[in-house]
């Protein structure tokens, strides 16, 4: 998508076909609008993540998991969305081979709050 479109449907076929990247990234830059920025993430293990500048949304589309943030472990599937605030550790244990999930950041650094 152009910065100047206002519209679009980014399909994750699409987003799937750009992985791996150039340099071996399991993840494709779809979207940067603004403050806005949309992944698709193919995570690989061992998921090693460090805390975002960003506000981060996941949606996950394919495959089941557990989310390790701020020193909890909560189990997710196909179809659920997790939050995580700006600056918070956090990564993926016990996932499915196949799991696929949108990212997207938002916001100023360090957070909305």
């Amino acid at each position: 998508m152009d910065n100047r479109d206002r519209s679009c449907v980014i399909r994750l076929a699409d987003a799937r076909a750009q992985i791996p990247g150039p340099a071996g990234e399991h993840f494709a830059r779809v979207l940067e609008r603004g403050s806005l920025r949309l992944l698709l993430s193919l995570p690989v293990r061992p998921n090693q993540q460090n805390p975002h500048a960003q506000d981060e949304l996941y949606v996950i589309m394919q495959g089941k998991g557990v989310l390790f943030h701020d020193g909890k472990r909560d189990r997710f599937g196909p179809g659920d969305a997790m939050f995580v605030a700006a600056g918070t550790e956090h990564h993926f244990e016990d996932f499915t081979d196949d799991l696929a999930a949108w990212a997207v950041f938002y916001g100023p650094p360090g957070g909305e709050i």
